[in-house]
């Protein structure tokens, strides 16, 4: 897992010497580094980004300013060569707050919070998903239903594709589909049900979901239709 990052600070030698410990970081995605707020801000229009490195003294907007303009707020670790901001940094729900010049052993202990935070939120995210169990190669899997691309009739199995991997289970697409949310899925062929979240674009003969064209059934192109306007 690598967390996608930006560094904002206005001294070019304090953002060298961060930018470089991101780098070196293997859990660690350095999306930009930027002298002032104004940029950070464009680039993280554009990018996501779970990690800011945000020194809080800054000329024309301060760190903390920068924070109350974002509406998302990534994960925070503060970066000042003042103790007394310590306080403030935590009124932010900051990750960590660390002080210049940054020992490495420091600087890792903050990112080792950074991606316990974030594994903790994406779990208590799954568990709120909705989800079913699937019986294959003799094991019980657990599949969120929002990760399923699409499912295939596969002789007497049908292919559970997700977005890690795909697995048969032995069943019918009929009884297959009871199982399955119906407001998010709908069988647009005998032998294709589809996460109607997952589609890219369709036209009269497919629906394509990434590089993959799904068939479409000559009356189901207005079900899918349907189904994309209420979604």
């Amino acid at each position: 897992m690598k967390l996608n990052c930006v560094v904002v600070d206005d001294s070019s030698i304090q953002r060298m010497i961060i930018a470089k410990l991101v780098n070196n970081h293997p859990n660690l995605h350095l999306i930009g580094d930027f002298s002032s707020a104004i940029e950070a801000r464009n680039c993280m229009t554009v990018h996501s980004v779970d990690l800011i490195f945000l020194d809080v003294e800054m000329p024309v907007i301060n760190g903390f300013d920068f924070l109350d303009g974002l509406k998302q707020k990534p994960q925070i670790v503060f970066i000042t060569s003042k103790a007394e901001y310590a306080l403030k940094a935590f009124d932010y729900d900051a990750t960590d707050y660390l002080q210049k010049p940054i020992a490495l052993d420091r600087f890792n202990a903050s990112v080792k919070r950074a991606l316990d935070f974030h594994m903790l939120k994406n779990d208590n995210l799954e568990e709120d998903d909705e989800h079913i169990f699937i019986k294959s190669n003799l094991k019980k899997l657990k599949i969120f239903t929002s990760k399923i691309k699409w499912i295939e009739a596969f002789g007497d199995y049908v292919k559970v594709v997700t977005e890690e991997d795909s697995n048969l289970v032995l069943s019918t697409m009929k009884s297959f589909e009871k199982d399955l949310p119906n407001d998010r899925f709908i069988r647009v062929h005998k032998s294709y049900i589809i996460n109607i979240e997952k589609v890219e674009r369709f036209n009269s003969k497919y629906a394509e979901i990434g590089v993959t064209k799904i068939p479409l059934s000559r009356n189901k192109k207005e079900d899918l239709v349907r189904a994309l306007s209420i979604a």
